[in-house]
């Protein structure tokens, strides 16, 4: 069983890596709100572009329609023109501008037929894009809710990780806390065991003086906190 020096320090390991893991998920929130905001973004633009794919189709029928409407104005003159005139080449004049103006008409209508069907499939699309889309952004609001409640969470289980931090490094001693938080501010976990006299960190073997430290032998208090010769995390002998 180690030391007591080193289960204090273990105590406080588990501690800060607790507290470590809170702060991790805790500061990943916001860029997981981030991107389902711009999911929602993307899902609303797409609703858009359907919407203005429609209005661009309704813009070109109301063209057609005023363009049949002053074709059929010109042809209501030649008509009362044609009715007025008392020679024949004006007469026949008019009559092909009467003709030709039947046939703007029937083509301008033929195209707004043609608009017109595209703005009835373009409402249905639209309609079930829509529902579809919408369905999703209240997907995406409800996981923003979750993470937003998650965050709260986390952020009463740090006050609670840091407080216990606290405690925890109260019986390991200031000399010895300095050696903790300089290698657990490069490497974690900074308190490890040997086994088959390699390092549980870097797994690289460590030399005899600090297996024997880690055993316990020797004078030197700080004998009790031997590090890696490797990485430098404080190690321990465990049976």
């Amino acid at each position: 069983m180690p030391n007591p020096v080193i289960q204090a320090l273990l105590i406080l390991q588990d501690r800060d890596l607790k507290r470590l893991a809170l702060e991790a998920q805790l500061k990943a929130v916001p860029g997981d709100v981030a991107r389902v905001e711009q999911k929602i973004a993307a899902e609303k633009a797409a609703i858009e572009t359907a919407r203005t794919e429609l209005r661009e189709l309704e813009t070109k029928k109301k063209a057609l329609e005023l363009e049949i409407g002053a074709a059929e104005d010109r042809l209501g003159r030649y008509r009362t023109q044609q009715l007025s005139v008392r020679k024949n080449d004006e007469y026949q004049a008019l009559g092909h501008e009467i003709a030709t103006t039947q046939g703007q008409i029937g083509e301008l209508e033929g195209r707004e037929l043609e608009i017109m069907y595209l703005i009835d499939e373009a409402k249905k699309k639209f309609a079930a894009a829509e529902a579809e889309l919408k369905a999703n952004i209240a997907g995406h609001e409800a996981r923003i809710k979750t993470l937003r409640e998650r965050a709260a969470s986390l952020t009463a289980e740090l006050t609670t990780a840091q407080a216990d931090v606290a405690t925890a490094r109260g019986p390991v001693g200031e000399m010895r806390l300095r050696l903790y938080d300089r290698i657990a501010a490069r490497n974690m976990p900074a308190v490890v065991a040997i086994h088959a006299a390699k390092c549980g960190g870097c797994h690289l073997k460590v030399s005899s003086e600090v297996e024997s430290a880690a055993r316990g032998k020797g004078v030197d208090p700080l004998a009790q906190l031997p590090t890696c010769d490797q990485c430098g995390r404080i190690v321990y002998w465990e049976a």
